[in-house]
């Protein structure tokens, strides 16, 4: 064969053969009217590859694994997650290793290392054409970088663009198209800080937009009272599943009969099926993500008064409590940032009590129980944050733990996930029973962060009718259904609460309003819009109105609430933008933190300490 036409050969060997893996296996189908450009666009990147390469050997493996990348981990990130790979996807990939146990960490880790030895191994300049490979190929990273819009624009006007439904996007695009349309978009729309007029200018209209207090009740006292918050990793009520056939139903009767007496109140996060960080950060520091990408990753920048921040500057002990390694999502310095004084992570537990890699719930909240025990001994305030690892997909089971349920579901992961529920659920009520013995007065919060993966394409759902296999088909009620989690808020002595539907952004704010916290706080800008509860998710939102209505705002033109909501989002990204990337031109002052070393330098303990200095609570505009 004609050495000028084995790039040719092999990427139609190639192509081929992913196409089917892809439709085949994930029921990811590129659409027909799209191969003819995407085919040609993954040929001119294989010539770029062997003009570069001194083996052809070389050049077919790093091309067989690349092509592998673009259209099997494209369908794969499609079939869990509902959406394409993203350039952010790239920065979020350190978690992903770490989280990968047994095979699946090489599954992932040798194609990468490969990846990486051979371009290293295979490059050469001894021909023409490797200069004009490489100039091509610096020509369009310089332009991807610093002029993106010359290659959106054009891209969008040809082949079109959804803001909200990435998953057509790949489809009608191709995967070689969509990667250069959506990395050059990356650019184009990155977050930049607000500067000082714009950021005040949002303050003040979010600040102008909150309603006033008419209340003619005399104002409350702030009464420091210890904050419990336990995030359940892939907390969700399986029963939801009317066509599962479960013998029983998996949650505990003692948690559903707390649950009901709130009404059955829901959080609503921002994410499916992953990204536990984005609901971290929202109940935290009570901003919408309204992006596909990791806030602890590379948008915390800055050290913000979130709501650990505000109540360790009132005297509170703040910790944060989850038995991974410390580096995941970059909490170690996510955490440190938003005001926790101490973080334990996996080496500061015994783990005597595993599902596999994940520690079961019980011993969590025994050891962390013991932890603080002395604390809630002395009355000291603190905030107790717990994030729970038991949950996580693919829901083993450790030897202590025997299958109770059983379901008639073709989709593993439905009889799986039910019985990780049933365990998760009993635990959690044992620790919320004693916590309320241990802590009468105690405000104790727990919910979701996101609903759990039950199969490729939403499978599990699907076969209940709760959600179609494809984004674009949802309908407003299964938007809300698609990020709505048990929520569980027990206001001390006085017992449970009635929230309704609450995005967790909201719920910083809530828990202040419970202490009676009347000062001023970043908080504020949050607050949601009297006539509707905002729930952001990439590309789109959606209202949830006071009569209970649902109204999707995708893009124009929009309806009279989607305007209210969309200038809300707008003012808000920019006052959010500007506290944790940005100069803090609207950050409300309070006492500056400093950041100091754990006890132990073998601890992965991080403590902070803040200036008990009191500031006044006024917008700072240096």
């Amino acid at each position: 064969m004609p050495a000028k036409l084995i790039p040719l050969v092999s990427t139609a060997l190639f192509y081929f053969i992913f196409y089917l893996v892809s439709a085949l296996k994930f029921d990811v189908q590129i659409k027909v009217n799209a191969l003819p450009l995407d085919f040609l666009l993954q040929l001119l990147v294989a010539y770029i590859l062997y003009a570069l390469s001194k083996r052809v050997w070389a050049f077919l493996v790093i091309q067989a694994l690349l092509m592998g990348l673009f259209y099997v981990g494209n369908a794969i990130k499609i079939a869990f997650f509902g959406g394409p790979i993203m350039p952010d996807d790239a920065f979020a990939l350190r978690s992903l290793l770490l989280i990968l146990e047994g095979w699946r960490f090489f599954a992932a880790a040798i194609p990468l290392a490969a990846v990486a030895s051979l371009v290293f191994f295979n490059f050469t300049m001894r021909h023409w054409s490797a200069y004009l490979a490489t100039l091509v190929v610096l020509l369009l990273g310089i332009t991807i970088v610093y002029k993106p819009t010359m290659i959106v624009e054009p891209i969008d006007k040809y082949t079109g663009n959804s803001v909200w439904d990435q998953r057509s996007n790949y489809i009608w695009h191709g995967a070689t198209l969509y990667s250069l349309q959506e990395g050059s978009r990356y650019f184009a729309l990155a977050d930049a800080p607000p500067d000082m007029d714009i950021a005040q200018e949002s303050a003040n209209n979010l600040l102008d937009a909150v309603p006033e207090n008419k209340s003619t009740e005399p104002e409350k006292t702030f009464v420091p009272r210890n904050i419990h918050l336990v995030l359940l990793e892939s907390f969700w009520d399986p029963n939801r599943l009317k066509k599962a056939g479960y013998n029983q139903n998996p949650l505990s009767p003692e948690f559903r009969k707390l649950w009901k007496s709130t009404d059955y109140s829901n959080a609503m996060p921002p994410v499916f099926g992953g990204y536990t960080a984005n609901s971290e950060f929202e109940v935290l520091c009570g901003f919408p993500v309204t992006k596909d990408n990791v806030k602890f990753e590379r948008q915390l920048k800055n050290s913000v008064p979130c709501l650990p921040h505000i109540l360790a500057d009132k005297g509170y002990r703040t910790i944060a409590s989850h038995p991974n390694v410390p580096v995941f999502w970059n909490r170690v310095n996510a955490y440190r940032n938003v005001g926790f004084q101490t973080y334990w992570s996996i080496a500061d537990f015994v783990q005597d009590d595993m599902n596999r890699e994940f520690m079961a719930d019980a011993t969590l909240y025994r050891q962390v129980m013991e932890k603080i025990s002395d604390s809630l001994d002395k009355k000291e305030p603190m905030l107790d944050y717990i994030v729970t690892y038991f949950g996580h997909w693919n829901y083993p089971l450790g030897a202590t733990r025997a299958s109770k349920i059983t379901a008639k579901s073709k989709v593993e992961e439905v009889t799986t996930y039910a019985n990780t529920i049933y365990y998760k659920s009993r635990e959690l009520m044992t620790f919320i029973d004693l916590m309320r013995k241990r802590d009468p007065d105690g405000i104790i919060v727990v919910f979701g962060d996101h609903l759990p993966f039950l199969g490729e394409n939403f499978a599990g759902y699907v076969d209940s009718d709760v959600l179609a296999a494809n984004r674009s088909d949802f309908t407003p009620e299964m938007f809300k259904f698609y990020v709505s989690t048990p929520m569980i808020i027990i206001d001390g002595k006085k017992g449970p609460l009635k929230v309704g539907s609450l995005p967790l952004y909201q719920l910083p704010k809530l828990l202040l309003n419970l202490l009676d916290f009347k000062e001023p706080t970043i908080l504020d800008y949050s607050i949601p819009l009297p006539e509707m509860r905002v729930r952001p998710l990439p590309g789109l939102h959606f209202n949830v109105l006071k009569d209970g209505k649902i109204d999707v705002c995708k893009e124009p033109p929009f309806s009279e609430s989607c305007q209210r909501s969309t200038h809300w989002l707008s003012d808000v990204t920019a006052v959010s933008n500007d506290l944790f990337i940005g100069q803090q031109f609207t950050r409300i002052k309070h006492p500056v933190d400093e950041a100091v070393k754990a006890d132990s330098p073998d601890s992965t303990a991080v403590e902070t300490m803040g200036n008990q200095e009191n500031a006044k609570p006024i917008i700072d505009s240096k």
